[in-house]
């Protein structure tokens, strides 16, 4: 990995999953179209919910009074800018497009983990792919996966009892996705009890995300055949992003097959 490629910790959910989510060698996606595209918009939902930009009040998504630094800025303002928020199921919906995907592969392009390679060419339209160009970030991100799955045993941790984010509504008291915050993502409540210290060998709130988000896209079991399932579904359990993404995938899989009966 040279000076100027980020290390796998840097890269963020939408780009380590689309990393994952794209063949090595000829740079086409492993998993249906529709399927990148709507993991895709679950992970950026996922990202903004780590670094603390969103949170779920009830069953709907709201930004937080927080302002951290994101490339995912313009995701952010619309979900600030509605005056009446969506639930994740929608935002996933109005998200997913080939657009957003191009964006995400335009920005691993430029930091030189994959390679654009198609449009025209002697005359002719080629399909545009992105073969990987460095597979040190990849690697780093199995790699950290790979660990989560074949540690020891361990206990998740409870997240702190949080402050909600502004504007809750009667929907607030719904209880909350069991997968932790990332530590600046929360804001402890006066007088709550201090959460418990995780194992330092429990995966990381990104390691779990990601695991999630993999198996909502039905590409889990082809990167890790071997791996543990039951911990994988453990680990995974009740994320809401991940949550989203099956339920839309479940919605455009129903309506492929009542299409196809007509």
């Amino acid at each position: 990995m040279n000076a100027e490629t980020p290390k796998a910790a840097q890269l963020n959910l939408p780009q380590a999953f689309l990393l994952l989510a794209t063949n090595d060698m000829n740079g086409k996606p492993e998993v249906p179209v529709y399927a990148l595209r709507t993991t895709l918009a679950g992970a950026i939902l996922a990202e903004l919910d780590l670094i603390g930009a969103i949170g779920l009040q009830g069953k709907r998504v709201r930004a937080t009074d927080t302002a951290p630094e994101t490339g995912l800025q313009h995701e952010l303002e619309l979900i600030r800018g509605k005056s009446r928020p969506h639930t994740p199921k929608r935002w996933v919906s109005m998200f997913e497009s080939r657009a957003e995907v191009q964006r995400v592969y335009e920005g691993m392009a430029s930091l030189g983990i994959v390679e654009h390679i198609g449009e025209k060419h002697l005359g002719r339209f080629r399909p545009v792919r992105y073969p990987e160009k460095d597979h040190a970030p990849e690697a780093a991100i199995l790699q950290s996966i790979q660990t989560a799955l074949s540690g020891p045993p361990w206990e998740q941790a409870k997240p702190a009892a949080t402050a909600p984010v502004a504007q809750p509504d009667a929907e607030a008291s719904d209880a909350r996705a069991p997968v932790p915050a990332m530590p600046d993502a929360t804001v402890p409540v006066a007088g709550a009890p201090a959460p418990a210290k995780p194992d330092s060998k429990a995966p990381d709130a990104r390691t779990t995300a990601l695991i999630a988000l993999l198996q909502a896209a039905g590409l889990f079991g082809k990167l890790f055949p071997a791996a543990d399932r039951v911990r994988a579904s453990e680990l995974a359990k009740g994320y809401w992003p991940s949550r989203a993404v099956e339920d839309e995938l479940r919605m455009i899989r129903l309506a492929e097959e009542e299409a196809a009966t007509l």
